[in-house]
Protein backbone atom coordinates (compact mmCIF):
# COMPACT_ATOMS: atom_id res chain seq x y z
CA UNK A 1 0.00 0.00 0.00
CA UNK A 2 0.83 3.46 -1.06
CA UNK A 3 0.19 6.12 1.85
CA UNK A 4 -0.35 8.39 -0.95
CA UNK A 5 -3.57 5.92 -1.49
CA UNK A 6 -3.89 5.05 1.74
CA UNK A 7 -7.79 7.06 3.16
CA UNK A 8 -6.14 7.60 7.00
CA UNK A 9 -7.15 11.35 8.35
CA UNK A 10 -4.84 12.07 11.53
CA UNK A 11 -5.04 14.49 14.28
CA UNK A 12 -2.66 16.52 16.14
CA UNK A 13 -5.19 17.09 18.43
CA UNK A 14 -7.20 15.23 21.12
CA UNK A 15 -10.87 14.88 20.27
CA UNK A 16 -12.51 17.21 24.06
CA UNK A 17 -15.03 14.13 23.85
CA UNK A 18 -12.89 11.49 23.83
CA UNK A 19 -12.24 9.98 27.52
CA UNK A 20 -9.40 7.10 27.76
CA UNK A 21 -6.32 6.68 25.34
CA UNK A 22 -7.45 4.11 22.87
CA UNK A 23 -10.31 5.70 22.29
CA UNK A 24 -8.01 9.29 21.70
CA UNK A 25 -5.31 7.59 19.65
CA UNK A 26 -7.64 5.55 17.26
CA UNK A 27 -9.62 9.05 16.41
CA UNK A 28 -6.24 10.59 16.19
CA UNK A 29 -4.22 7.96 13.84
CA UNK A 30 -7.65 7.97 11.37
CA UNK A 31 -8.51 4.42 12.53
CA UNK A 32 -11.86 5.63 13.59
CA UNK A 33 -14.36 8.32 13.19
CA UNK A 34 -17.39 8.97 15.86
CA UNK A 35 -20.73 8.96 13.96
CA UNK A 36 -23.18 9.37 16.69
CA UNK A 37 -22.56 8.98 20.76
CA UNK A 38 -21.57 5.25 20.92
CA UNK A 39 -21.06 4.63 17.32
CA UNK A 40 -18.06 4.15 15.31
CA UNK A 41 -17.14 3.69 11.59
CA UNK A 42 -13.64 2.40 11.24
CA UNK A 43 -11.20 3.67 8.65
CA UNK A 44 -8.96 1.62 6.59
CA UNK A 45 -6.15 0.95 9.12
CA UNK A 46 -8.74 0.27 12.18
CA UNK A 47 -10.32 -2.36 9.66
CA UNK A 48 -7.06 -3.75 8.90
CA UNK A 49 -6.37 -4.37 12.23
CA UNK A 50 -9.71 -5.46 13.04
CA UNK A 51 -9.84 -8.08 10.31
CA UNK A 52 -5.91 -9.11 11.63
CA UNK A 53 -7.70 -9.68 15.39
CA UNK A 54 -10.40 -11.92 13.45
CA UNK A 55 -8.27 -13.73 11.30
CA UNK A 56 -6.39 -14.99 14.43
CA UNK A 57 -9.80 -15.71 16.19
CA UNK A 58 -11.15 -17.80 12.81
CA UNK A 59 -7.68 -19.98 13.17
CA UNK A 60 -7.94 -20.87 16.71
CA UNK A 61 -11.90 -21.41 16.76
CA UNK A 62 -11.23 -23.57 13.42
CA UNK A 63 -8.14 -25.22 15.54
CA UNK A 64 -10.64 -26.44 17.95
CA UNK A 65 -12.96 -27.75 15.69
CA UNK A 66 -16.13 -25.50 15.85
CA UNK A 67 -17.44 -24.57 12.35
CA UNK A 68 -18.59 -20.69 11.72
CA UNK A 69 -22.15 -19.92 10.47
CA UNK A 70 -23.72 -16.51 10.34
CA UNK A 71 -26.99 -16.21 11.95
CA UNK A 72 -29.55 -12.99 11.69
CA UNK A 73 -28.66 -10.21 14.02
CA UNK A 74 -32.62 -8.74 13.83
CA UNK A 75 -34.27 -11.74 16.00
CA UNK A 76 -37.89 -12.29 16.75
CA UNK A 77 -38.94 -11.38 20.50
CA UNK A 78 -41.10 -14.58 20.54
CA UNK A 79 -37.85 -16.77 21.13
CA UNK A 80 -37.26 -14.43 23.63
CA UNK A 81 -39.93 -14.54 25.44
CA UNK A 82 -39.77 -18.40 25.33
CA UNK A 83 -36.57 -18.31 27.08
CA UNK A 84 -38.05 -16.00 29.55
CA UNK A 85 -35.29 -13.41 28.97
CA UNK A 86 -37.33 -10.79 26.91
CA UNK A 87 -37.82 -9.07 30.04
CA UNK A 88 -35.31 -10.27 32.28
CA UNK A 89 -32.12 -8.98 29.86
CA UNK A 90 -33.61 -5.34 30.89
CA UNK A 91 -33.41 -2.01 29.32
CA UNK A 92 -29.97 -2.44 27.07
CA UNK A 93 -31.58 -4.57 24.79
CA UNK A 94 -32.66 -2.65 21.43
CA UNK A 95 -36.24 -3.39 20.65
CA UNK A 96 -38.10 -2.54 17.60
CA UNK A 97 -41.19 -3.62 15.95
CA UNK A 98 -42.06 -3.77 12.12
CA UNK A 99 -44.48 -2.16 9.72
CA UNK A 100 -46.93 -5.53 10.80
CA UNK A 101 -46.23 -4.48 14.60
CA UNK A 102 -44.35 -7.39 15.07
CA UNK A 103 -41.86 -7.03 17.74
CA UNK A 104 -38.10 -7.99 17.20
CA UNK A 105 -34.75 -6.91 19.00
CA UNK A 106 -31.05 -6.25 17.88
CA UNK A 107 -28.57 -8.79 18.49
CA UNK A 108 -27.19 -8.63 22.17
CA UNK A 109 -25.76 -11.88 22.23
CA UNK A 110 -27.77 -15.41 20.25
CA UNK A 111 -28.37 -18.19 22.42
CA UNK A 112 -31.92 -18.10 21.96
CA UNK A 113 -31.75 -18.19 18.24
CA UNK A 114 -28.86 -20.57 18.13
CA UNK A 115 -30.53 -23.09 20.22
CA UNK A 116 -33.50 -22.21 18.21
CA UNK A 117 -31.16 -23.27 14.66
CA UNK A 118 -30.10 -26.33 16.31
CA UNK A 119 -33.06 -28.06 17.96
CA UNK A 120 -34.16 -27.97 14.24
CA UNK A 121 -31.36 -30.47 13.10
CA UNK A 122 -29.91 -32.11 15.32
CA UNK A 123 -32.27 -35.20 16.87
CA UNK A 124 -29.52 -38.24 17.91
CA UNK A 125 -26.75 -38.44 20.41
CA UNK A 126 -24.75 -38.93 17.03
CA UNK A 127 -24.80 -35.77 15.93
CA UNK A 128 -23.04 -34.46 18.70
CA UNK A 129 -20.80 -32.41 19.87
CA UNK A 130 -21.07 -30.03 17.82
CA UNK A 131 -19.38 -25.98 18.00
CA UNK A 132 -20.68 -23.47 16.12
CA UNK A 133 -19.57 -19.61 15.98
CA UNK A 134 -20.00 -16.18 13.80
CA UNK A 135 -18.24 -13.06 14.10
CA UNK A 136 -20.51 -10.32 13.76
CA UNK A 137 -22.34 -6.93 15.09
CA UNK A 138 -23.84 -6.75 18.17
CA UNK A 139 -26.05 -4.11 19.74
CA UNK A 140 -26.60 -2.73 23.01
CA UNK A 141 -28.54 0.72 24.29
CA UNK A 142 -25.93 1.44 26.51
CA UNK A 143 -27.86 4.36 29.02
CA UNK A 144 -23.93 5.94 28.74
CA UNK A 145 -22.28 5.08 26.13
CA UNK A 146 -18.39 5.97 26.88
CA UNK A 147 -14.81 4.61 26.51
CA UNK A 148 -15.57 4.70 22.83
CA UNK A 149 -14.96 1.15 21.73
CA UNK A 150 -14.94 -0.56 25.18
CA UNK A 151 -18.78 0.78 25.95
CA UNK A 152 -20.25 1.28 22.60
CA UNK A 153 -23.52 0.67 21.29
CA UNK A 154 -22.58 -1.52 18.20
CA UNK A 155 -19.61 -3.39 18.82
CA UNK A 156 -18.08 -6.61 16.95
CA UNK A 157 -18.26 -9.95 18.81
CA UNK A 158 -17.27 -13.72 18.10
CA UNK A 159 -19.89 -15.93 19.56
CA UNK A 160 -19.57 -19.58 19.54
CA UNK A 161 -22.37 -22.02 21.33
CA UNK A 162 -21.41 -25.77 22.25
CA UNK A 163 -23.70 -28.08 22.28
CA UNK A 164 -22.76 -32.18 24.10
CA UNK A 165 -24.99 -35.06 25.40
CA UNK A 166 -23.72 -34.79 28.79
CA UNK A 167 -21.89 -32.28 31.62
CA UNK A 168 -18.19 -34.27 30.64
CA UNK A 169 -18.94 -33.41 26.97
CA UNK A 170 -19.82 -29.64 28.26
CA UNK A 171 -16.34 -30.22 30.40
CA UNK A 172 -14.31 -31.00 27.29
CA UNK A 173 -15.78 -28.03 25.32
CA UNK A 174 -15.03 -25.35 27.80
CA UNK A 175 -11.62 -26.52 28.38
CA UNK A 176 -11.34 -26.36 24.65
CA UNK A 177 -12.33 -23.33 24.26
CA UNK A 178 -10.74 -21.71 27.23
CA UNK A 179 -7.17 -23.15 25.49
CA UNK A 180 -8.50 -22.11 22.58
CA UNK A 181 -9.13 -17.79 24.22
CA UNK A 182 -5.97 -17.98 25.92
CA UNK A 183 -3.89 -18.83 22.25
CA UNK A 184 -5.92 -15.66 20.77
CA UNK A 185 -4.95 -13.08 23.33
CA UNK A 186 -1.56 -14.53 23.62
CA UNK A 187 -1.33 -14.02 19.54
CA UNK A 188 -2.72 -10.84 19.48
CA UNK A 189 0.09 -9.80 22.18
CA UNK A 190 -2.21 -8.83 25.23
CA UNK A 191 -1.37 -9.08 28.42
CA UNK A 192 -4.31 -11.18 30.49
CA UNK A 193 -5.44 -13.42 32.82
CA UNK A 194 -9.11 -15.51 33.07
CA UNK A 195 -10.94 -14.64 35.78
CA UNK A 196 -13.75 -16.26 37.53
CA UNK A 197 -16.52 -14.27 36.86
CA UNK A 198 -20.54 -14.18 36.85
CA UNK A 199 -23.07 -15.02 34.56
CA UNK A 200 -25.16 -12.14 34.58
CA UNK A 201 -27.55 -11.91 31.80
CA UNK A 202 -26.14 -15.03 30.22
CA UNK A 203 -27.18 -17.18 33.10
CA UNK A 204 -25.02 -20.95 33.59
CA UNK A 205 -23.16 -22.54 36.18
CA UNK A 206 -19.99 -21.45 35.82
CA UNK A 207 -17.96 -18.54 33.72
CA UNK A 208 -14.47 -17.21 33.43
CA UNK A 209 -13.63 -13.76 31.83
CA UNK A 210 -10.68 -12.71 30.15
CA UNK A 211 -9.49 -9.67 31.18
CA UNK A 212 -6.58 -7.21 29.50
CA UNK A 213 -4.72 -5.30 32.26
CA UNK A 214 -4.90 -1.89 31.76
CA UNK A 215 -5.81 1.07 33.99
CA UNK A 216 -8.86 2.29 32.11
CA UNK A 217 -10.51 -0.93 32.52
CA UNK A 218 -14.23 -0.80 34.29
CA UNK A 219 -13.44 -4.13 35.96
CA UNK A 220 -11.75 -4.41 39.60
CA UNK A 221 -10.08 -8.08 39.44
CA UNK A 222 -7.67 -9.77 42.08
CA UNK A 223 -5.17 -12.75 41.90
CA UNK A 224 -3.21 -14.21 43.91
CA UNK A 225 1.02 -13.89 44.33
CA UNK A 226 1.44 -17.34 44.94
CA UNK A 227 -1.33 -19.54 42.85
CA UNK A 228 -3.39 -19.23 40.04
CA UNK A 229 -6.55 -17.95 41.60
CA UNK A 230 -7.74 -14.75 40.29
CA UNK A 231 -11.76 -13.30 40.24
CA UNK A 232 -13.46 -10.23 39.01
CA UNK A 233 -14.20 -8.63 42.31
CA UNK A 234 -17.85 -9.24 41.94
CA UNK A 235 -17.70 -12.48 42.22
CA UNK A 236 -14.39 -12.68 44.41
CA UNK A 237 -14.54 -14.56 48.16
CA UNK A 238 -13.92 -12.92 50.95
CA UNK A 239 -13.68 -13.74 54.46
CA UNK A 240 -15.45 -13.20 57.37
CA UNK A 241 -13.37 -10.84 59.53
CA UNK A 242 -14.29 -10.66 63.05
CA UNK A 243 -13.44 -8.37 65.82
CA UNK A 244 -12.76 -9.05 69.05
CA UNK A 245 -15.40 -9.84 71.66
CA UNK A 246 -16.42 -7.20 73.63
CA UNK A 247 -18.75 -6.76 76.80
CA UNK A 248 -22.24 -5.62 75.07
CA UNK A 249 -23.28 -1.80 75.46
CA UNK A 250 -26.76 -0.68 75.75
CA UNK A 251 -28.10 0.17 72.51
CA UNK A 252 -29.19 3.87 72.50
CA UNK A 253 -29.81 6.87 69.75
CA UNK A 254 -27.56 9.89 69.56
CA UNK A 255 -28.20 12.90 67.08
CA UNK A 256 -26.57 13.35 64.05
CA UNK A 257 -27.71 16.55 62.50
CA UNK A 258 -27.06 16.72 58.33
CA UNK A 259 -24.72 13.69 58.69
CA UNK A 260 -26.38 11.56 55.73
CA UNK A 261 -23.35 9.85 54.68
CA UNK A 262 -21.58 6.76 57.54
CA UNK A 263 -17.83 8.94 56.67
CA UNK A 264 -19.67 11.86 58.24
CA UNK A 265 -20.72 10.16 60.97
CA UNK A 266 -17.80 8.27 61.94
CA UNK A 267 -16.09 11.63 62.00
CA UNK A 268 -18.76 13.51 64.25
CA UNK A 269 -18.71 10.57 66.50
CA UNK A 270 -14.91 9.94 66.57
CA UNK A 271 -15.22 6.29 65.51
CA UNK A 272 -12.85 4.28 63.35
CA UNK A 273 -15.35 3.26 59.94
CA UNK A 274 -15.50 -0.75 60.66
CA UNK A 275 -16.69 0.15 64.28
CA UNK A 276 -19.84 1.59 62.08
CA UNK A 277 -22.39 -0.34 59.84
CA UNK A 278 -23.84 1.56 56.48
CA UNK A 279 -26.31 0.74 54.53
CA UNK A 280 -27.04 0.65 50.83
CA UNK A 281 -30.53 0.19 49.31
CA UNK A 282 -31.46 -1.42 45.66
CA UNK A 283 -34.39 -2.10 43.89
CA UNK A 284 -34.64 -5.79 42.38
CA UNK A 285 -37.66 -7.37 40.37
CA UNK A 286 -39.81 -4.99 42.42
CA UNK A 287 -38.31 -5.57 45.59
CA UNK A 288 -36.92 -3.36 47.75
CA UNK A 289 -33.62 -4.84 48.92
CA UNK A 290 -31.71 -3.24 52.10
CA UNK A 291 -27.98 -4.59 52.03
CA UNK A 292 -25.90 -3.42 55.13
CA UNK A 293 -22.15 -4.07 55.41
CA UNK A 294 -18.93 -2.63 57.66
CA UNK A 295 -18.77 0.94 57.52
CA UNK A 296 -15.03 0.08 56.45
CA UNK A 297 -16.25 -2.35 53.41
CA UNK A 298 -18.12 -1.91 50.15
CA UNK A 299 -21.36 -3.25 48.87
CA UNK A 300 -21.14 -6.32 45.59
CA UNK A 301 -24.25 -5.83 43.94
CA UNK A 302 -24.17 -8.78 41.91
CA UNK A 303 -23.49 -10.88 45.59
CA UNK A 304 -26.49 -8.94 46.92
CA UNK A 305 -28.54 -10.29 43.67
CA UNK A 306 -27.89 -13.40 44.11
CA UNK A 307 -28.89 -13.41 47.87
CA UNK A 308 -31.85 -12.39 46.84
CA UNK A 309 -31.88 -14.52 44.06
CA UNK A 310 -33.08 -11.57 41.72
CA UNK A 311 -33.27 -12.11 37.92
CA UNK A 312 -32.77 -9.08 36.83
CA UNK A 313 -29.72 -6.18 38.05
CA UNK A 314 -29.60 -4.35 40.64
CA UNK A 315 -30.71 -0.74 40.65
CA UNK A 316 -31.05 2.03 43.21
CA UNK A 317 -34.02 2.34 45.43
CA UNK A 318 -35.50 5.80 44.43
CA UNK A 319 -37.04 7.99 47.13
CA UNK A 320 -40.67 7.17 46.73
CA UNK A 321 -39.22 3.16 46.87
CA UNK A 322 -37.60 4.37 50.43
CA UNK A 323 -40.97 5.72 51.54
CA UNK A 324 -43.54 3.02 50.70
CA UNK A 325 -41.22 1.03 52.69
CA UNK A 326 -40.43 3.14 55.52
CA UNK A 327 -37.13 3.86 55.50
CA UNK A 328 -35.28 7.40 56.12
CA UNK A 329 -32.35 7.79 53.53
CA UNK A 330 -29.12 8.18 55.25
CA UNK A 331 -30.04 6.75 58.38
CA UNK A 332 -30.71 3.04 58.07
CA UNK A 333 -30.03 0.23 59.71
CA UNK A 334 -31.71 -3.19 60.71
CA UNK A 335 -32.65 -2.77 63.77
CA UNK A 336 -36.39 -3.25 64.62
CA UNK A 337 -36.81 -3.71 60.96
CA UNK A 338 -38.77 -6.94 59.75
CA UNK A 339 -38.83 -8.36 56.20
CA UNK A 340 -42.33 -8.19 53.80
CA UNK A 341 -43.21 -9.73 50.51
CA UNK A 342 -42.13 -6.09 49.01
CA UNK A 343 -38.69 -5.63 51.25
CA UNK A 344 -35.99 -7.58 51.93
CA UNK A 345 -33.06 -7.40 54.36
CA UNK A 346 -29.55 -8.49 53.23
CA UNK A 347 -26.97 -8.71 55.85
CA UNK A 348 -22.73 -9.30 55.17
CA UNK A 349 -21.56 -12.05 57.25
CA UNK A 350 -18.67 -10.11 58.75
CA UNK A 351 -21.33 -7.50 59.86
CA UNK A 352 -22.61 -10.46 62.39
CA UNK A 353 -19.71 -10.51 63.54
CA UNK A 354 -19.15 -6.67 65.04
CA UNK A 355 -19.68 -5.80 68.48
CA UNK A 356 -20.78 -2.20 69.19
CA UNK A 357 -21.11 -0.73 66.19
CA UNK A 358 -22.73 2.66 64.86
CA UNK A 359 -25.81 2.14 62.10
CA UNK A 360 -28.35 4.52 61.73
CA UNK A 361 -31.79 4.88 63.88
CA UNK A 362 -34.29 5.13 61.00
CA UNK A 363 -35.29 8.58 61.77
CA UNK A 364 -33.68 11.62 60.40
CA UNK A 365 -30.60 13.13 62.05
CA UNK A 366 -30.28 10.02 64.35
CA UNK A 367 -28.17 6.92 64.43
CA UNK A 368 -27.74 4.07 67.07
CA UNK A 369 -24.87 3.44 68.92
CA UNK A 370 -23.68 0.32 70.06
CA UNK A 371 -25.99 -2.04 67.94
CA UNK A 372 -24.92 -5.56 68.68
CA UNK A 373 -26.42 -7.78 65.26
CA UNK A 374 -26.93 -10.92 66.95
CA UNK A 375 -28.85 -9.23 69.71
CA UNK A 376 -30.75 -6.21 67.81
CA UNK A 377 -31.28 -7.72 64.57
CA UNK A 378 -34.50 -9.90 64.06
CA UNK A 379 -32.14 -12.44 62.87
CA UNK A 380 -34.84 -15.06 61.96
CA UNK A 381 -36.16 -12.58 59.81
CA UNK A 382 -32.73 -11.54 57.32
CA UNK A 383 -30.93 -12.88 55.03
CA UNK A 384 -27.08 -13.10 56.05
CA UNK A 385 -25.03 -13.28 53.33
CA UNK A 386 -21.04 -12.84 51.83
CA UNK A 387 -22.35 -9.72 50.22
CA UNK A 388 -19.06 -7.21 50.60
CA UNK A 389 -16.23 -6.90 47.98
CA UNK A 390 -13.10 -8.38 48.78
CA UNK A 391 -10.35 -5.83 50.12
CA UNK A 392 -6.69 -5.48 49.98
CA UNK A 393 -6.49 -6.85 53.30
CA UNK A 394 -8.28 -10.45 52.39
CA UNK A 395 -6.53 -13.10 51.49
CA UNK A 396 -6.38 -16.10 48.49
CA UNK A 397 -9.38 -18.11 49.23
CA UNK A 398 -7.12 -21.11 47.85
CA UNK A 399 -4.17 -21.18 49.26
CA UNK A 400 -3.81 -17.74 51.62
CA UNK A 401 -1.26 -15.93 49.77
CA UNK A 402 -1.35 -12.44 49.43
CA UNK A 403 -3.87 -10.99 46.86
CA UNK A 404 -3.06 -8.30 44.62
CA UNK A 405 -5.63 -5.79 42.69
CA UNK A 406 -5.97 -4.37 39.23
CA UNK A 407 -8.07 -3.24 36.50
CA UNK A 408 -9.20 -5.21 33.71
CA UNK A 409 -10.96 -4.50 30.20
CA UNK A 410 -13.10 -8.01 29.62
CA UNK A 411 -12.74 -9.33 26.27
CA UNK A 412 -13.46 -12.52 26.13
CA UNK A 413 -15.68 -14.46 28.35
CA UNK A 414 -16.58 -18.58 28.95
CA UNK A 415 -19.78 -19.86 29.77
CA UNK A 416 -21.01 -23.46 30.74
CA UNK A 417 -24.96 -22.39 30.21
CA UNK A 418 -26.26 -25.93 31.49
CA UNK A 419 -29.46 -26.79 30.01
CA UNK A 420 -30.86 -23.03 30.35
CA UNK A 421 -31.60 -22.64 27.47
CA UNK A 422 -32.29 -25.96 25.84
CA UNK A 423 -35.00 -26.47 28.93
CA UNK A 424 -36.64 -23.21 27.89
CA UNK A 425 -36.56 -23.93 23.95
CA UNK A 426 -36.96 -27.48 23.71
CA UNK A 427 -33.29 -28.18 22.30
CA UNK A 428 -33.48 -32.23 22.85
CA UNK A 429 -31.89 -35.37 21.25
CA UNK A 430 -32.84 -38.88 21.60
CA UNK A 431 -29.95 -40.80 23.57
CA UNK A 432 -28.89 -44.63 22.70
CA UNK A 433 -31.71 -45.35 24.86
CA UNK A 434 -33.93 -43.74 22.43
CA UNK A 435 -34.98 -41.26 25.16
CA UNK A 436 -34.87 -37.62 25.02
CA UNK A 437 -32.84 -35.33 27.03
CA UNK A 438 -31.85 -31.61 26.80
CA UNK A 439 -28.77 -30.48 25.42
CA UNK A 440 -25.86 -29.51 27.18
CA UNK A 441 -24.71 -26.30 26.01
CA UNK A 442 -22.09 -23.73 26.76
CA UNK A 443 -21.22 -20.21 24.81
CA UNK A 444 -17.50 -18.19 24.58
CA UNK A 445 -18.19 -14.69 23.70
CA UNK A 446 -14.78 -12.72 22.03
CA UNK A 447 -14.68 -8.64 22.34
CA UNK A 448 -13.28 -8.32 18.78
CA UNK A 449 -13.36 -4.55 18.95
CA UNK A 450 -12.87 -4.39 22.44
CA UNK A 451 -9.52 -6.29 21.80
CA UNK A 452 -8.42 -4.01 19.58
CA UNK A 453 -8.85 -0.93 22.21
CA UNK A 454 -7.19 -2.88 25.10
CA UNK A 455 -3.99 -3.53 22.87
CA UNK A 456 -4.04 0.23 22.45
CA UNK A 457 -4.61 0.55 26.10
CA UNK A 458 -1.86 -1.73 27.32
CA UNK A 459 0.85 -0.45 24.63
CA UNK A 460 1.19 3.28 23.96
CA UNK A 461 3.65 6.04 24.17
CA UNK A 462 3.74 9.88 24.08
CA UNK A 463 3.88 9.81 20.76
CA UNK A 464 1.42 7.21 19.93
CA UNK A 465 0.29 3.84 19.79
CA UNK A 466 2.63 0.49 19.66
CA UNK A 467 1.13 -2.40 17.69
CA UNK A 468 1.99 -5.91 18.48
CA UNK A 469 2.84 -7.18 15.31
CA UNK A 470 0.17 -9.54 15.25
CA UNK A 471 -2.69 -7.15 14.72
CA UNK A 472 -0.52 -4.12 13.78
CA UNK A 473 -2.37 -2.57 10.36
CA UNK A 474 0.62 -2.64 8.86
CA UNK A 475 4.17 -4.41 9.97
CA UNK A 476 6.76 -1.77 8.75
CA UNK A 477 6.46 1.58 7.18
CA UNK A 478 9.57 2.78 4.52
CA UNK A 479 9.87 6.77 5.10
CA UNK A 480 11.46 8.24 2.28
CA UNK A 481 13.22 11.43 4.15
CA UNK A 482 12.08 13.29 0.40
CA UNK A 483 9.82 11.87 -1.90
CA UNK A 484 11.49 14.42 -4.25
CA UNK A 485 14.34 12.53 -4.64
CA UNK A 486 14.17 10.27 -7.48
CA UNK A 487 17.27 8.42 -6.07
CA UNK A 488 15.54 7.74 -2.59
CA UNK A 489 12.65 7.02 -4.10
CA UNK A 490 13.85 4.27 -6.44
CA UNK A 491 16.20 2.72 -3.42
CA UNK A 492 12.32 2.97 -1.20
CA UNK A 493 10.39 1.33 -4.06
CA UNK A 494 12.76 -1.55 -4.62
CA UNK A 495 12.95 -2.36 -0.47
CA UNK A 496 8.61 -2.02 -0.61
CA UNK A 497 9.14 -4.84 -3.48
CA UNK A 498 11.42 -6.59 -1.77
CA UNK A 499 9.87 -7.02 1.52
CA UNK A 500 6.25 -7.40 -0.44
CA UNK A 501 7.45 -10.22 -1.93
CA UNK A 502 9.04 -11.75 1.32
CA UNK A 503 5.61 -11.92 2.92
CA UNK A 504 5.95 -8.59 5.38
CA UNK A 505 2.58 -5.77 5.35
CA UNK A 506 4.66 -3.36 4.28
CA UNK A 507 3.53 0.18 3.50
CA UNK A 508 5.34 2.96 1.29
CA UNK A 509 4.72 6.34 2.12
CA UNK A 510 5.52 8.13 -0.64
CA UNK A 511 3.75 11.27 0.32
CA UNK A 512 5.87 14.71 -0.14
CA UNK A 513 5.26 15.86 3.37
CA UNK A 514 8.28 16.77 5.73
CA UNK A 515 10.02 14.11 7.26
CA UNK A 516 9.14 15.40 10.53
CA UNK A 517 5.37 14.96 9.58
CA UNK A 518 5.88 11.29 8.21
CA UNK A 519 7.60 10.41 11.21
CA UNK A 520 4.76 11.67 13.74
CA UNK A 521 2.53 9.88 11.52
CA UNK A 522 4.89 6.23 12.09
CA UNK A 523 4.85 7.30 15.41
CA UNK A 524 1.04 7.84 15.87
CA UNK A 525 0.18 5.17 13.96
CA UNK A 526 2.07 2.88 15.63
CA UNK A 527 3.57 0.68 12.79
CA UNK A 528 6.73 -2.10 14.46
CA UNK A 529 9.22 -0.77 12.17
CA UNK A 530 9.95 2.47 10.33
CA UNK A 531 12.24 1.52 7.33
CA UNK A 532 14.03 5.42 6.83
CA UNK A 533 15.83 6.11 3.86
CA UNK A 534 17.51 9.24 3.52
CA UNK A 535 20.98 10.63 1.76
CA UNK A 536 23.64 9.82 4.51
CA UNK A 537 22.18 6.26 4.79
CA UNK A 538 22.13 5.87 0.64
CA UNK A 539 25.45 6.54 0.49
CA UNK A 540 26.51 3.93 2.30
CA UNK A 541 24.26 1.92 0.76
CA UNK A 542 22.64 1.23 4.62
CA UNK A 543 19.24 2.15 5.79
CA UNK A 544 17.85 2.71 9.20
CA UNK A 545 15.60 0.30 11.12
CA UNK A 546 13.99 1.49 14.19
CA UNK A 547 11.66 -0.35 16.21
CA UNK A 548 8.85 1.39 17.76
CA UNK A 549 8.37 -0.39 20.81
CA UNK A 550 12.41 -0.28 22.29
CA UNK A 551 12.96 2.81 20.12
CA UNK A 552 16.24 1.47 19.05
CA UNK A 553 17.94 2.29 15.76
CA UNK A 554 20.16 -0.04 13.61
CA UNK A 555 21.44 0.42 10.27
CA UNK A 556 21.29 -2.39 7.91
CA UNK A 557 22.80 -3.15 4.05
CA UNK A 558 19.90 -2.33 1.45
CA UNK A 559 20.64 -6.14 0.42
CA UNK A 560 19.78 -7.50 3.25
CA UNK A 561 16.40 -5.50 4.57
CA UNK A 562 13.98 -8.74 4.09
CA UNK A 563 16.27 -10.96 6.01
CA UNK A 564 16.86 -8.73 8.46
CA UNK A 565 13.05 -6.79 8.87
CA UNK A 566 11.85 -10.39 8.96
CA UNK A 567 14.05 -11.28 11.90
CA UNK A 568 12.98 -8.32 13.71
CA UNK A 569 9.51 -8.79 12.89
CA UNK A 570 9.72 -12.27 14.35
CA UNK A 571 11.02 -11.14 18.04
CA UNK A 572 8.64 -8.72 18.17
Amino acid sequence: MLATKLYAPTLREVPSDADVVSQQLMLRAGFMRKTANGLYSFLPLGWRSIKKIEAIVREEMDRASAQEIMMPILQPAEIWKESGRWNAYGAEMMRINDRHDNEFCLGPTHEEMITTLVKNEINSYRQLPVNLYQIQSKFRDERRPRYGLMRSREFIMKDAYSFDVDEAGLDESYKSMYDAYTRIFTRCGLTFRPVEADSGAIGGSGTHEFMAIAEAGEADIVYCTKCDYAANIEIGKPGIMKQEEEALQELSVVDTPNASTIEAVAEMLNLPLHKTIKAVVFSIDGKVVLAIVRGDHEVNEVAVQHAVLGSVEPEMATPEELEKVGLTAGFISPVGLEQTEEFAIVVDESVMETYNVCGGANKKDAHYVNINPKRDFNVEDIIVAPIRLITKDDVCPTCGGSLEHAKGIEVGQVFKLGTKYSDALQATFLDQNGRPNPMIMGCYGIGVSRTLAAAIEQYHDENGIIWPRSIAPFEAVIVPINAKDEALMSTSQTIYTVLQNAGVDVLLDDRKDRAGVKFKDADLIGYPLRITVSKNTLENNEVEIQIRKSGEAITCAIDSVATKVTELLQDL
